[in-house]
């Protein structure tokens, strides 16, 4: 006779095949592939050190960006300014250490605000359908419409950065005209996202049980509709700092106050030939980061599609 232990222990999800491990969830099956690539390993690694950039700019540099000495002007790398000078005497190094926090968090903003703006509107317009969809998603065919940078360019001459404006205003001018122009991607992609799952079985019990729109919206459909959005978002913010370089570079985006990637860029385009070092330094710190962040999503997109599996 076959005992309740024994049957117990029949019953567990645990098989040979399995090798005794449980059925784990997408996301823990997805970083437990993450944790063995490579390129998410270093573009991790490389995003840690421009965050820490960022945030502690003394970690790496002692030097005020601002402190600036004509008699040093355009000197080359040395022991004491390791990426040179630029045209007003200025350590290129410690402003490029201190440029990270503007640019990064022209890109982070920018992409929080258009996961949430994108994210709501693309529920909504999934779940409620009818002439709900049918507004929010001609109005987001107009923003579409426009080029993200043409856009910026258009907003930011109508309503220019001044010198005298607050740093974290003019931070927040730039992040507003890319969010504005940058939400119908993250809308569209949701919306499909949210069309798909709301189909699934759990969905339809939650409404047959009377549960709330608000209910099933928070704890059913976002929750298993949001990860094609975030691996996108990841992938956007790399585009969102290139933008806000290309604004600052064009002399529309950051003011000469805030120092930035972009800004440094433009400040170097004059002196490209009697002194490239001006140009290299910032520009390979902006290409890194944003192949970074590219690196990064292609590895989250990776983990997170189940055909590659």
């Amino acid at each position: 006779m076959t005992s309740p232990d024994a049957l117990t222990s029949a019953e567990t999800p645990e098989s040979p095949g399995d090798g005794g491990q449980q059925a784990r969830s997408l996301r823990s099956d997805a970083w437990h592939d993450l944790r063995r690539r490579p390129i998410f390993l270093v573009s991790v690694a490389f995003l840690f050190v421009f965050a820490l950039m960022a945030i502690w700019p003394s970690l790496f540099t002692n030097t005020d960006p601002w402190a600036c000495d004509l008699l040093k002007t355009k000197q080359g790398a040395s022991g004491q300014a390791w990426f040179g000078y630029d045209n007003n005497g200025c350590d290129i190094f410690s402003r490029t250490v201190y440029g990270a926090r503007a640019s990064m968090s022209v890109g982070v903003l920018t992409t929080g605000a258009v996961l949430l703006i994108g994210s709501f509107w693309g529920t909504l317009a999934a779940y409620y359908r009818r002439w709900v969809d049918a507004v929010i998603s001609r109005i987001g065919d107009i923003f579409f419409g426009l080029p993200l940078l043409l856009g910026g360019i258009v907003f930011m001459v109508a309503f220019p950065n001044k010198p005298e404006t607050p740093v974290w205003m003019s931070i927040g001018k730039v992040v507003l005209v890319l969010s504005i122009f940058g939400w119908p991607t993250i809308m569209r992609l949701m919306r499909s996202s949210v069309l798909q799952v709301a189909q699934f079985d759990y969905v339809q019990a939650g409404r047959a049980l009377g549960a709330s729109p608000r209910w099933i919206i928070l704890k059913h459909i976002v929750p298993n509709a949001i990860s094609p959005v975030i691996v996108v978002c990841t992938i956007q913010l790399g585009a969102f700092i290139v933008a806000e370089a290309a604004l600052s570079f064009l002399g529309i985006g950051l003011p000469s106050s805030v120092v930035s990637w972009g800004g440094m860029i433009s400040d170097a385009q004059t002196y490209v030939r009697s002194a490239p070092h001006m140009l290299l330094f910032p520009a390979g710190a902006l290409s890194l980061c944003v192949l970074s962040f590219i690196m990064l999503g292609d590895a989250v997109r990776d983990a997170f599609d189940p055909k590659l599996r």
